[in-house]
């Protein structure tokens, strides 16, 4: 009988998703490990999970104190990951209300032609994006990516609009017999219904901008402007000899989207369900 309640194979996966979890954790253990020790116990082997001696405090003062500005770059993409993925919210959830519950001529084509522009790679636009931030005077500046990050949302609208597409109507319906106007249904409505995707795609876009590399490297060329990223490749000329700071720095440089996604988890898992059972 008790065989019978035991739902073996969901335990089999159970176990074999718990196994692989931690094997993909191992890296991160091992970073916090040696963010902790002194460089000569880094490649110790067998590794030395919990350190025998702490070099924390000292690894902390390299990190943040030392020639190479990394608490300018921690400003720095904390500044550009915000501005953009609240810009990102913003425009792409109104894009999607508009795409969604405004009745006007031509709606599905211009969503469909807004679905095509995502077939051309970000790649190549890169010198048309060049020559536009040159001759706006905007290159070499944060306002020059913010202006292209947050208008980069075609993705998120697609995502927003499938969503809000389940939506019911007479919300809205009844919203207007009471004299509400687009503005009051969309704030008061719309964006608190849309909580979980929302949530969903500020985790996506704060990852996107807070590790986009390629971009800083293109558009970017005072040192003083420069976010994580490339922070990190300084710090690597710097301490191309000591893992424990580079292991430190890397530490630092997550952590912000480990806050984001602890604080913002309940509303993209909710976000998921919802998605998989109104998809």
């Amino acid at each position: 009988m008790l065989l019978k309640k035991i739902d073996i194979p969901k335990w089999i996966t159970t176990l074999l998703m718990g196994v692989f979890s931690f094997l993909f954790l191992l890296p991160l253990l091992w970073m916090l490990s040696a963010a902790a020790k002194y460089e000569k116990d880094v490649m110790v082997f067998p590794i030395q999970w919990i350190p025998t001696q702490w070099n924390l405090i000292s690894n902390f003062h390299e990190v943040w104190l030392s020639s190479v500005p990394f608490t300018l770059f921690y400003y720095n993409s904390l500044k550009l990951a915000l501005t953009i993925t609240f810009a990102t919210l913003l425009f792409s959830s109104m894009a999607a209300f508009a795409f969604t519950k405004l009745q006007f001529r031509g709606r599905k084509t211009a969503f469909g032609i807004l679905l095509s522009l995502m077939i051309i790679p970000s790649e190549s636009t890169l010198v048309p994006r060049y020559l536009l931030l040159k001759w706006l005077h905007l290159y070499n500046t944060h306002a020059g990516l913010m202006l292209m990050g947050m208008f980069s949302t075609i993705y998120f609208t697609f995502l927003l609009r499938q969503f809000m597409v389940s939506i019911h109507s007479e919300y809205l319906e009844a919203a207007k017999i009471d004299g509400a106007g687009y503005v009051r249904m969309y704030v008061q409505i719309i964006l608190p219904l849309s909580k979980p995707i929302l949530a969903t795609v500020a985790i996506i876009k704060f990852i996107w901008v807070w590790n986009d590399y390629q971009n800083p490297l293109i558009f970017l060329i005072s040192k003083q402007l420069y976010p994580i990223p490339l922070g990190l490749q300084l710090f690597k000329n710097e301490f191309a000899d000591n893992y424990a700071v580079l292991m430190m720095a890397s530490v630092a440089a997550i952590l912000p989207l480990l806050i984001i996604f602890i604080i913002l988890q309940k509303q993209v898992i909710k976000g998921i369900a919802l998605g998989g059972v109104k998809g």
